[in-house]
């Protein structure tokens, strides 16, 4: 798990001029804060000065910042002068990377595209294109459950349980709605001829951090099998071993239709990926949908590389342990605390509920040298790197507790 010895330059070059962030359309409200360099879980703004990182690029960056061996893969994918090709051709690397996802998830057809939303917006054409061939036109409908999360365009921000996302942009996609997240509903719905596929998060990331039970999981699965719907697994920001297994859904020990993957599959390059059973690709057409960039041989000889580490077993097993170490010191610090009123999480993914608005916490914790985001209005968020050390985990906590007072 350790890096490997890469000197890292700072970025922008000092001799680059100052860009007016007055350009930049104001969808985030950004601090004034200004990173400029990474090394291994600390990034650095343009004074030098550092910061603990417990949010990973909201979950991208698993193995950290100035990883040589990434920056070694950049530089060995580059040197062959193919950076893209686009998909009217064939690419070692990405059959290469289609094979070990089919390989580790269990399912059998990978298509790569650019990012999370995609590859969900993907995720939902295939679904229906394959309840077409099973039971007509009338079989159309996505759900997907409440305190969702699966991007912001339009069949995606309708499959969002975010009323504030969604408002200014109605109509939104037709044949898309959010359920109730309980078996009795689901079962109700699910009755429904119309209904083509279920997305779900196995832990709900923007929603609270919330970690569906194995067995409501199970269930789950045995309801949308007998009733030929499409199980869909947005695992975009719990997969590819932030929860301690490769992909969340093995810890209840199924396999849905449809996985889709993004955020550190590239270890920073823009990558997604929806994952089909052959069932699900069988139905697929020549022409049915498309992409571009998605899995240039540049992004995906980088994409091979991060998969080889994060599915390493030690890497798993420190991700699980450490994780259930974490999670006892966040334990302990909700019964010091006043201000806790409850932890959820797994692995290396974490919710705290907190009394007071979770931006509060957010900008004291910034001010200390601790970088967190929320999941929701009351609800700190930790995302820290794979590679992060218990050392390292402790120092960031002792620094949210003081940030919580």
């Amino acid at each position: 798990m350790t890096a490997l010895p890469l000197s890292v330059a700072t970025f922008p070059p000092e001799s680059a001029p100052a860009v007016a962030p007055d350009a930049l359309l104001g969808l985030y409200r950004r601090p004034s804060v200004e990173l400029v360099r990474g090394s291994g879980v600390r990034v650095f703004d343009a004074d030098d000065r550092a910061y603990l990182d417990f949010t990973s690029g909201i979950g991208v960056n698993a193995l950290g910042y100035g990883d040589g061996g990434i920056a070694h893969a950049m530089r060995d994918a580059a040197a062959c002068g193919l950076l893209h090709t686009s998909n009217l051709y064939h690419t070692r690397p990405a059959a290469q990377l289609a094979a070990e996802l089919a390989r580790l998830s269990s399912l059998d057809r990978v298509f790569f595209c650019n990012s999370g939303a995609e590859a969900n917006e993907g995720a939902f054409k295939f679904a229906r294109r394959w309840a077409r061939e099973v039971g007509g036109a009338a079989k159309h409908e996505i759900l997907s459950v409440r305190g969702a999360f699966h991007g912001r365009l339009f069949a995606t921000l309708a499959a969002t349980d975010r009323p504030q996302y969604r408002a200014p942009f109605r109509p939104l996609a037709g044949g898309v709605s959010v359920v109730e997240r309980d078996l009795e509903t689901l079962e109700h719905v699910l009755d429904g001829e119309g209904v083509a596929a279920l997305v779900i998060e196995v832990v709900q990331g923007e929603g609270g951090v919330r970690v569906l039970d194995a067995g409501f999981l199970r269930e789950v699965r045995a309801l949308t099998r007998a009733r030929k719907v499409a199980l869909i697994c947005d695992e975009i920001q719990c997969g590819l071993g932030r929860t301690g297994w490769m992909f969340a859904y093995q810890r209840a020990a199924i396999v849905p239709d449809l996985v889709t993957l993004a955020k550190p599959l590239a270890g920073g390059l823009p990558m997604g990926a929806v994952l089909l059973t052959s069932e699900i690709a069988g139905a697929i057409r020549s022409g049915d949908h498309g992409t571009t960039f998605g899995g240039g041989p540049f992004v995906a000889s980088v994409a091979l590389h991060v998969l080889e580490r994060l599915g390493d077993p030690g890497m798993l097993a420190h991700v699980t342990e450490t994780g259930e170490w974490l999670g006892e010191q966040l334990a302990a610090l909700a019964t010091r605390s006043r201000r806790v009123r409850a932890v959820r999480g797994i692995g290396f993914m974490w919710g705290i509920d907190v009394m007071h608005p979770a931006s509060e916490t957010v900008a004291r914790a910034l001010e200390a040298g601790l970088l967190i985001c929320s999941a929701g209005d009351f609800t700190v968020r930790l995302l820290p790197p794979l590679v992060a050390t218990r050392t390292e985990l402790a120092e960031g906590l002792a620094i949210l507790e003081a940030a919580l007072q």
